[in-house]
């Protein structure tokens, strides 16, 4: 029987989601009611903490052969270290990201939308095809409506893609959770690209978010985003509860992408049970 690439990395394994009718923390943030869905996700990778996702932006450091380089940078330490580690390069680098490596490929986005008549938009089956394993959702660069949100997570369940969704703040991380993307990562946007990182600058809003996500969906992995630039920045994000780290320019604009990479897989391990 032949195998996919997805097929050969990754086990098979089920996802059972609940969406409860409402959610309340001093007010109603959202009512959204669906039936409970029971998605196969045989091609997904097993998202087991800690996890760092690179997300490759449109830096030249990361275009092109650059991106294939990078990345082979990434599945080295992730090898080393046995930590999860993904990247998400730009879209017509995904191909040849994917045949090059074996650790997940993530898209940076993908549009709500069927195949047809969308000139200029990401279909889902294309970045399938090209190798994606998961997609990011609503990145601050890359905002979306909520139903489009709604749309693309149910989009990648179809077809087996890891969802992670980006969130803005707390409120937003627990509304987003009644749509159950198999990832929540919160990002403030006025942190993205400083230096200074979330878990340091606002822990309270990684334990909020962990604390209202946790009310609503027992299964959702959380990162936090933004900042994100020494392994302690993830050391932090860890102990505050967070499952690991979504970040970009503190690793794709690094002198030695490597040895950041092992730097945050090193502090990431360092804070796992014995």
């Amino acid at each position: 029987m032949h195998l996919t690439r997805a097929e050969r990395l990754y086990p098979p394994t089920f996802l059972f989601c609940l969406f409860p009718n409402r959610f309340s923390a001093g007010k109603l943030l959202l009512t959204y009611k669906r039936t409970t869905i029971a998605v196969n996700t045989n091609l997904k990778p097993k998202l087991q903490p800690p996890l760092i996702i690179v997300n490759f932006k449109t830096y030249l450091e990361a275009t092109g052969q650059r991106a294939v380089e990078l990345a082979k940078q990434a599945e080295r330490a992730s090898k080393e270290t046995g930590v999860y580690i993904a990247v998400a390069p730009q879209f017509v680098d995904i191909k040849a990201v994917a045949e090059a490596v074996d650790i997940p490929v993530y898209a940076q986005h993908i549009d709500p939308i069927k195949p047809g008549s969308n000139t200029g938009h990401v279909l889902v089956d294309a970045v399938k095809q090209a190798g994606a394993v998961g997609t990011l959702i609503n990145h601050s660069e890359r905002q979306m409506t909520l139903a489009n949100i709604d749309a693309v997570i149910q989009l990648a369940k179809e077809h087996d893609l890891v969802s992670c969704l980006c969130t803005n703040n707390p409120t937003t991380s627990a509304s987003a959770a009644y749509l159950c993307p198999d990832i929540i990562s919160i990002e403030p946007p006025e942190l993205i690209g400083t230096g200074v990182a979330v878990s340091k600058a606002q822990p309270e809003a990684v334990n909020n978010t962990i604390k209202l996500v946790r009310k609503v969906n027992d299964d959702a992995v959380i990162l936090c985003g933004a900042g994100i630039s020494h392994g302690e920045d993830v050391a932090v994000a860890l102990k505050l509860g967070a499952h690991g780290v979504l970040v970009a320019s503190g690793i794709v604009t690094a002198k030695n992408p490597y040895t950041v990479l092992r730097e945050f897989a090193d502090s990431a391990t360092a804070k796992l049970p014995q």
